[in-house]
């Protein structure tokens, strides 16, 4: 006989959200259904009809933890909406940016996560650990960026500024500097995760990985003719859950995928794992490549090439795209530029919106006591994935089954 378990809200995470469970006679989950209980805030409405550079600015807010990402996914489209040609060292600027980002915020989740595996002898080095890596990565972010969290200097056409090369120098040190302790660190994380117990191929899933780029975002890399979104209740068997939750489900390819950490490392790193232990292996993982990454750019940046192009406002309605690999996946913003110069569409599918449909799909197979280690390990942000709604542009009725053709 089935029985189901809720869990309301699901925790340590950004946003609400909750887990609606299926279990048979022994625990074991046959259906989860995961979705956002965090209320529509319609931030892609909000930027219609005002000027483009008024869009990253509102949307750098749809998160206080992912405005780095938010930021560049805007511009990005915005650029290409324009065609506007990015100075080398703008593009090599924003990639640095965004992977001081991806550093920062992967030691917060590591920090959410520490209760689950860390042993009370250890939990005060990790910790403080954490807030030394997290102290380096702000700071470039504050300084190649403006702020750390809402990144002024982060602009259509490119970055505002320029580093010195006092800058330079000081950034270079500091990630040179941190390099040691993100390696022991590292270690330390992934040591703990394969220690823990946890049922055999806990999360593993059959849907396939969703990314465009190791360390920046690719748009050739995404077809948007296989993008599609329906609204929940055309996804959840269940009409309650339909109803309440809150925000699209986004499809490639006519299935849910899992975009983040993982699906980077599977695609252009030749990792291989799944699983729960698998998103917390890729994710530490990754903060040393974004690191190597951070070096790597630094190295090529000229402190006194132009770093912001020359342009017009004047759009002619072209879809522009952005695509940027954001610490929970890739994070897809779309914009439209009037002639007149205003912005005529904008929309946005956010990592945490594509996961949310296989966060569900991955508790099944094992004990509904581990599902909340699964949501767990793909860091879902809410508030990034709930700011969509539908209507009827002459009725301004919510729809509740129409599917969305991008």
């Amino acid at each position: 006989m089935s029985e189901t378990i809720v869990i309301s809200p699901t925790s340590r995470q950004e946003g609400h959200a909750e887990l609606s469970m299926e279990v048979d006679d022994e625990g074991i989950v046959t259906t989860g259904r995961y979705f956002s209980i965090t209320p529509v805030r319609g931030i892609e409405k909000m930027v219609i009809g005002k000027r483009p550079e008024t869009a990253p600015v509102l949307v750098q807010r749809i998160c206080g933890v992912c405005p780095v990402t938010h930021t560049l996914s805007s511009v990005e489209a915005i650029d290409d909406s324009l065609k506007i040609d990015v100075p080398k060292a703008g593009k090599i600027l924003r990639e640095i940016c965004l992977n001081a980002h991806i550093i920062n915020s992967h030691a917060i989740h590591q920090f959410l996560i520490a209760p689950d595996f860390v042993p009370e002898a250890e939990y005060d080095n990790v910790v403080r650990n954490v807030s030394k890596i997290r102290k380096q990565a702000q700071y470039v972010e504050d300084v190649v960026g403006g702020e750390g969290i809402h990144p002024s200097d982060i602009r259509i056409g490119g970055m505002a500024h320029n580093l010195t090369k006092n800058s330079v120098n000081k950034i270079k040190t500091r990630i040179q500097g941190l390099s040691n302790l993100l390696e022991s660190h590292v270690e330390q994380i992934a040591g703990l995760v394969e220690d823990k117990e946890f049922p055999e191929n806990l999360g593993v899933h059959d849907k396939e990985v969703f990314a465009t780029s190791n360390t920046y975002g690719e748009r050739n890399n995404l077809e948007l003719t296989k993008i599609e979104e329906i609204l929940p209740t055309s996804w959840y068997d269940d009409d309650t859950i339909g109803e309440r939750a809150c925000s699209q489900i986004p499809l490639y390819n006519g299935d849910c995928v899992e975009t983040g950490p993982r699906a980077r490392a599977a695609k252009f790193r030749k990792f291989g794992q799944k699983g729960v232990k698998a998103q917390h292996l890729a994710r530490a993982e990754e903060m040393i490549n974004a690191a190597e990454r951070i070096l790597e750019l630094i190295d090529k940046l000229d402190p006194s090439a132009q770093v912001m192009a020359k342009y017009t406002l004047e759009g002619t309605d072209r879809l522009g795209i952005g695509v940027i690999e954001g610490p929970r996946g890739t994070n897809v913003h779309m914009a439209k530029i009037s002639s007149e110069g205003y912005i005529s569409d904008y929309r946005a599918i956010v990592p945490t919106t594509w996961n949310i449909p296989t966060m569900g799909i991955a508790t099944e197979g094992t004990h509904h006591e581990y599902a909340p280690h699964v949501i767990r390990a793909y860091d879902p942000c809410l508030s990034c994935a709930t700011h969509m709604i539908v209507k009827d542009d002459d009725s301004k009725e919510v729809l509740k089954d129409e599917m969305i053709q991008l």
